[in-house]
C-alpha cells in the first residue's frame, strides 16, 4: 500500500496533492469556512493553461466574491462539473468531493507544508 500524498498549500487558502504531476486543487477547509455558503463557481476549462499565482477562477458566496488563484503552473485536464452544478458541495467537503480542477503540473509555485499553512492561518 502506497502512502498518500501530502497535501501543500498556498497563503491564498488553495490546497493540492500531487501524483504523477498531476494535482488536484481546491480551496481549504479555512477558506470555506470564512467564505460561507458558496453560490457559484467559475473554474478553469479543460486545456486551459494556467499559472502560479495568478487567478484562474472565482468563488461567489453570500459574503463575497472571491479569486481562486493557480497554485501551479501547467494545463488544466479535469474539472469538477459536480461543483459547478452543486458549489455549495464544496464548502460542504473542501478536502473531498468539493475539490475543484486537476492539473498537469509543469512547476509549482510557492506552496507551504501543513504544518506552515497551520501557522498562517493560527489566531486569523
Amino acid at each position: 500500500m502506497t502512502a498518500a500524498p501530502e497535501l501543500l498549500f498556498t497563503a491564498e487558502h488553495e490546497w493540492l496533492s500531487v501524483v504523477d504531476e498531476v494535482a488536484t486543487v481546491g480551496i481549504t477547509t479555512f477558506a470555506a469556512n470564512a467564505l460561507g455558503d458558496i453560490v457559484y463557481v467559475s473554474l478553469p476549462s479543460i486545456g486551459d493553461s494556467i499559472i502560479a499565482g495568478k487567478p484562474c477562477g472565482e468563488l461567489e458566496s453570500t459574503k463575497s466574491v472571491s479569486d481562486l488563484y493557480a497554485p501551479a503552473t501547467g494545463n488544466v485536464v479535469d474539472v469538477n462539473a459536480a461543483v459547478v452544478d452543486s458549489p455549495e458541495s464544496i464548502g460542504a467537503d473542501p478536502h473531498g468531493e468539493g475539490w475543484l480542477f486537476r492539473m498537469r503540473v509543469e512547476a509549482l509555485g510557492k506552496v507551504l507544508s501543513a504544518d506552515a499553512y497551520a501557522a498562517l492561518t493560527q489566531g486569523a
